[in-house]
């Protein structure tokens, strides 16, 4: 019988201030000049609040407008790389990580930084290594923003990752999470696209990590446009899911 991994974290963050715990938060972005800046600052302030040590990676995925200098001016370190993918910026980001506990979050605006304890709130306390921020857990309202087409890939995603590891997941596409950097460091990552979402999951699963999910908001970008092809970008991520059990 295939486990539920569902687990609804209270919020606020008042058990969690502790000043030993060090976070890296991962902003991978690719021309967001226009929301990027505000996403650092409201990350830097919810970590303020937090209580704990912390650093803020923005990685340039070789943006052509000032996605960068946004960045470098609300103070996030800045790691710049030629255009290869969120995948490439994500593994660029953890390399240089210093924290025990890695945060990955868009820098579209469509993730909530004040919700960073949610995710953050299961490793702290050890009861995960491994925490999704999940836009389905609960949430009728998240569904509406988000494509039909979009919804459909990641119930088939969501799906084949189950079938593989007996694990039942609602967000396996979600880029809002919460890692261990220890577990990071094992799960020896190639992907370089939007794939890797899917191959850390099923490599989290597969090494026996303790994974868990936890509701957040979701609000669909009002500015530019998505990077994501459903076609090419789904059969690299189905393409993913089935390697890395197989791995």
């Amino acid at each position: 019988m295939k486990g539920d991994i569902s687990e609804t974290m209270a919020k606020g963050n008042k058990d969690m201030e502790r000043e030993n715990f060090f976070v890296s938060v991962i902003i991978p972005v690719f021309n967001e000049e226009v929301t990027v800046g505000g996403i650092v600052t409201r990350t830097k302030d919810t970590l303020e609040k937090m209580g704990v040590l912390y650093e803020v990676l923005v990685v340039d995925d070789g943006s052509d407008d000032r996605s960068a200098e946004v960045a470098n001016e609300r103070k996030a370190t800045v790691i710049s790389a030629a255009h290869q993918g969120k995948g490439f910026a994500l593994r660029s980001g953890f390399r240089q990580a210093k924290g025990e506990f890695v945060v990955t979050l868009d820098g579209d605006g469509s993730h909530k930084p004040e919700e960073i304890p949610l995710v953050l709130r299961g490793i702290m306390e050890d009861r995960a290594d491994f925490v999704v921020g999940s836009r389905f857990a609960n949430s009728e309202d998240n569904k509406t923003k988000i494509p039909k087409i979009n919804r459909m890939g990641n119930r088939l995603f969501n799906n084949m990752t189950g079938y593989l590891t007996g694990v039942n997941i609602s967000d396996s596409q979600s880029g809002f999470r919460a890692i261990r950097a220890s577990l990071i460091k094992k799960m020896k990552l190639t992907s370089h696209g939007y794939e890797v979402e899917s191959e850390m999951l099923v490599k989290a699963l597969r090494m026996g990590a303790r994974v868990a999910e936890t509701p957040i908001s979701f609000d669909q970008r009002t500015v530019g446009n998505s990077k994501l092809d459903p076609i090419r970008d789904g059969a690299r991520i189905l393409y993913a899911i089935i390697a890395s059990y197989l791995s």
